[in-house]
Formats: C-alpha cells, sequence, structure tokens
C-alpha cells in the first residue's frame, strides 16, 4: 500500500472503529400494556398529550370528535397529515387532550404529538416523518410587549403639533 492510500483513509479506519458500533442512537417500540403509544406535542402555547393505538381512524380530541372540535377543515387537514404522509390514514385511533394556545396552535401541537407516537409505535416511519418535518417542534412564539410601545414592535403614532 502506497503512502497515499494509507493517508486517505476513512477516520473509521484510522480510529480501528468498526462502522456498525457507532454511536448512532437505536430508536425503538414504545408501547404500554394497551398497545398505545405516547407522545407530546407543542406549538405556540398550546401541549397535546396524544395516544395512539391500532384502530379504524377515530381521533378524539379533549373528549370531542375531531370534526367537532376542529371545525375548520384544514385544521382536520392539518391533523391528518402523518397518517396520509406514512399511507397509515384509518389505521390509528388517536385519543388526545390539548390545552392551552388557540386553535390553530393546538392543531399543530396535535399533528407534532402524532408524528412523535407513530415513530414511538414503528420507529420504522421516523425518516419519512423527520424529512416532511413533522418531527421539529415549531419554535416560533408570540413577540412580547415592550414598555413605551402600542404593541411588541408598533410605536405610538407620532404627532408633529
Amino acid at each position: 500500500m502506497s503512502e497515499t492510500q494509507e493517508r486517505t483513509g476513512t477516520l473509521q479506519d484510522l480510529a480501528g472503529i468498526a462502522p456498525a458500533t457507532q454511536d448512532a442512537p437505536v430508536h425503538e417500540v414504545k408501547r404500554d400494556a394497551q398497545g398505545r403509544s405516547y407522545a407530546t406535542g407543542r406549538r405556540k402555547d398550546a401541549t397535546a398529550r396524544v395516544w395512539v393505538k391500532p384502530g379504524k381512524g377515530d381521533i378524539i380530541v379533549n373528549g370531542r370528535p375531531v370534526t367537532t372540535y376542529f371545525a375548520r377543515p384544514v385544521l382536520r387537514m392539518l391533523i391528518t397529515q402523518p397518517f396520509l404522509l406514512t399511507d397509515r390514514y384509518n389505521q390509528f385511533d388517536v385519543y388526545c387532550t390539548v390545552k392551552g394556545g388557540g386553535l390553530s396552535g393546538q392543531a399543530g401541537a396535535v399533528r407534532h404529538g402524532i408524528s412523535r407516537a407513530l415513530t414511538h409505535y414503528d420507529p420504522a416511519l421516523r425518516g419519512i416523518l423527520k424529512v416532511a418535518g413533522f418531527l421539529t417542534r415549531d419554535s416560533r412564539v408570540v413577540e412580547r410587549k415592550k414598555y413605551g410601545r402600542a404593541k411588541a414592535r408598533r410605536s405610538f403614532q407620532f404627532s408633529k403639533r
């Protein structure tokens, strides 16, 4: 072996570490005694506690059907996106409690929770949901109001006279 070939070896070869023994996180199945997977989803000021189990596609939010709680079709579409993306539509029942924030933030929190619960139920779905951005917590929150201002950044109207 020439000197240039020795220097172009990978870091794993140089360190003597086999590629399979790296510290890559192993995602395992997390289910309770009833066969449910649990996850918490957050968006803005809303927090959703979500349980996912195999079923016929019923989604219950705070004890009410999803069509009653989220009356706007856009919010219902947002919640079902993880199932449509992973080809699991109408295969899981969802029970969730959500509090804080408004309806839009709550729908985003439920979607985040469903995505995380699906990865706990079936870790093979993690790659698909991660690429779509459903496992990332949207950290954007409302900016606080500042002293001497009308809102967070809006000033009071300037009067020359």
